[in-house]
């Protein structure tokens, strides 16, 4: 009778000596690792579950960048004593900024009142010497007017006088009279033609025979020419005598 051969020790066809299913035909197993000692198989790592939902809690985002999910005992919304708070906070910066504003105002409105008191007291300034001839002036004019009986030779003296003072008033407000002196030469920046007058001089042909109206002068700047009469020498009648 043929027997069959045993298999080799430690195959997998057939359990080892001394197994005690061996004699009742069971599968084999391996035996379970030691106590304490490492196990060569890894394990499937098995997420926590929560005890309400059975679910894994939701995991944070991985990056810094990227909002993490809200799982059970994380808030997603503001409360509302955190936008009672930034409220609050953004009143009074309002309220810090409206009061700033009106203090510039206010300083503002100082600095233009004391603009227009400067200005003020500068006009009158610029005044008073005007008004202090004028005083001289009405009270030569006021003095002549009294007179009981007026002196026809005098009058021209008294119209001259008036004249001086008028010309010094203007003087005060820096126009002065640009002098023109008759037989200079006819100058049209300074003279204003206002007719003319025969001479028999050649040498004044051209020239300024007689000043009508003064010219005045700002500074280096002729503000009013002064009106002449320009001397002409006769013209010969044509083919003599």
């Amino acid at each position: 009778m043929p027997v069959d051969p045993e298999p080799p020790s430690g195959g997998s066809g057939s359990p080892p000596p001394g197994d005690p299913g061996r004699a009742a035909g069971l599968p084999h197993e391996p035996p379970a690792a030691e106590a304490g000692a490492p196990s060569s198989a890894p394990r499937p790592s098995r997420a926590p579950r929560s005890r309400r939902t059975g679910r894994a809690p939701a995991t944070r985002a991985s990056s810094a960048g990227e909002p993490a999910a809200d799982g059970p005992g994380r808030r997603g919304t503001v409360s509302l004593e955190e936008i009672r708070s930034l409220l609050t906070g953004l009143t009074e910066a309002v309220g810090r900024e409206h009061e700033r504003a009106a203090h510039r105002e206010r300083v503002i409105d100082r600095l233009h009142e004391d603009n227009q008191r400067l200005r003020h007291g500068e006009l009158q300034a610029t005044f008073e010497p005007v008004r202090a001839a004028l005083y001289r002036l009405y009270d030569l004019v006021r003095r002549e007017a009294e007179r009981e009986t007026a002196d026809p030779a005098h009058t021209p003296v008294l119209l001259a006088a008036i004249a001086d003072e008028l010309a010094e008033i203007l003087a005060r407000t820096g126009v002065e009279r640009m002098p023109v002196e008759t037989g200079e030469p006819f100058d049209p920046a300074r003279h204003r033609p206002s007719g003319t007058e025969d001479v028999a001089d050649a040498d004044l042909d051209g020239t300024v025979a007689r000043v009508q109206r003064a010219g005045f002068v700002r500074g280096d700047r002729i503000v009013r020419r002064a009106e002449v009469i320009i001397a002409r020498v006769a013209a010969e009648p044509v083919g003599g005598e």
